[in-house]
């Protein structure tokens, strides 16, 4: 699966863990930044992701910042995005199966790097489930396009 990630400064370093962890599993990855830890705006890659998985250059994206909360809201705010912080295994897999979660938010402060690889092992691995749960998203997505639309 071709997966995006990008991060502020204060996950920088995990960026670099979810990459490879990624990698490892056999993903297609695309590094979107930032490049150091020199500080930087989170809405800035955040925004960059999101039109990253917009154009169709990545199925998923992951996004990391210290609390995983700044990058969570900026990602929401781009249509057709359906961003969530996971902190364990029910928010990894229920963001999937019924939220349909296409962008994974990760706190680079709070999380242990064991605790990452597995929130990610379960999030890449479970399906949307539909049913129910995609008559909710298709009111998510009229509710978008309503207010994009001036609507």
């Amino acid at each position: 699966m071709k997966v995006a990630v990008a991060s502020d400064h204060r996950g920088f370093q995990v960026k670099r863990r979810v990459i490879k962890h990624l990698q490892d599993r056999n993903h297609e990855v695309k590094d979107l930044g930032t490049d150091s830890e020199e500080s930087v705006d989170y809405p800035d890659f955040a925004e960059k992701l999101c039109r990253e998985i917009a154009a169709g250059g990545a199925e998923r994206g992951v996004l990391i910042c210290g609390t995983g909360i700044g990058m969570c809201i900026s990602a929401n705010k781009y249509p057709g995005i359906r961003a969530a912080p996971a902190h364990d295994d029910v928010t990894a897999e229920l963001s999937r199966s019924h939220n349909d979660a296409n962008v994974l938010c990760l706190s680079a402060d709070l999380l242990g790097g064991p605790l990452i690889d597995h929130i990610l092992d379960i999030w890449m691995k479970t399906q949307f489930d539909g049913g129910r749960h995609q008559r909710r998203l298709e009111k998510i997505r009229e509710a978008e396009d309503r207010i994009h639309n001036g609507g």
